[in-house]
């Protein structure tokens, strides 16, 4: 009989273009293209999947990082394909909208936990189990934060399929209700696939708009200058934790029940 992990590795090739064992033992997840070309010029490492589904490269210190879209069913894929390779820790490098007042574009957010908005996670565990990171692996990346006077908060995400929400004054209002910190499209879903498949995984995610106010919508300009501003510090923060973990031997344990 063929196996979830038989699938897994072979469609985690076929999606990324890279064979299996380039993979490392500690794994980048982005959905922007440029953070994987920043981090292949960086380390001088090829990018593969150029021409696939999804981009991956591999440093010498055996970091990988892919860029495996946008949206929750594509998060649940990706965590379900690294099953082939069984990650030591995984950490998501998102863009989120801000929702309280406190919360400012360029600030970043370590989740706590994530309201399951989205639908995809159903498929893995009932509703009421929930989404929650890794918290020894925000440990490490809240050092980093720190350590850079980064200014970041702590919360709860709210993450939905919906993608243009931002008019929709029932469902502005039904946020208010839940009291999340900020809004995504990835974090339940890689937090409850994660857990289904004994992953150790965890998210470090940037503000790049505020959607409860017409000025703070996003747009193709405000989106460049966040990118401008930001990205190249949330992609360097996100490989030094990694790195550090996989230097100290550290190992980001997963409780199964």
């Amino acid at each position: 009989m063929i196996t979830k992990r038989d699938i897994a590795q072979d469609w985690l090739s076929r999606y990324t273009g890279m064979p299996l064992e380039m993979f490392g033992t500690h794994i980048l997840l982005t959905n922007f293209g440029n953070y994987v070309r920043h981090f292949a010029e960086r380390f001088s490492c090829p990018i593969f999947g150029e021409d696939r589904p999804m981009q991956a490269a591999t440093n010498t210190h055996g970091l990988t990082i892919i860029n495996f879209g946008i949206g929750s069913p594509n998060a649940a894929t990706v965590m379900d394909l690294l099953t082939a390779v069984e990650p030591n820790a995984v950490l998501f490098l998102g863009k989120c909208g801000g929702l309280k007042e406190s919360t400012e574009i360029g600030h970043f957010i370590l989740p706590i936990g994530a309201i399951r908005g989205e639908g995809t996670s159903d498929d893995y565990l009932p509703p009421l189990v929930p989404a929650l990171p890794s918290f020894k692996l925000h440990k490490f990346v809240s050092e980093k934060l720190v350590a850079r006077h980064l200014e970041y908060r702590t919360g709860v995400i709210y993450t939905t399929n919906r993608r243009v929400w931002e008019h929709d004054d029932r469902f502005r209002e039904s946020l208010k209700q839940y009291t999340p910190i900020a809004i995504d499209m990835e974090t339940a879903t890689i937090f409850v696939v994660g857990h289904a498949n004994q992953i150790a995984r965890g998210a470090l995610l940037l503000v790049s708009d505020l959607p409860m106010t017409p000025e703070g919508v996003k747009s193709t300009a405000s989106d460049a200058r966040v990118t401008r501003d930001w990205s190249d510090v949330h992609l360097d923060v996100g490989i030094e934790s990694l790195h550090q973990i996989e230097e100290q031997g550290e190992e980001i344990k997963h409780f199964q029940y």
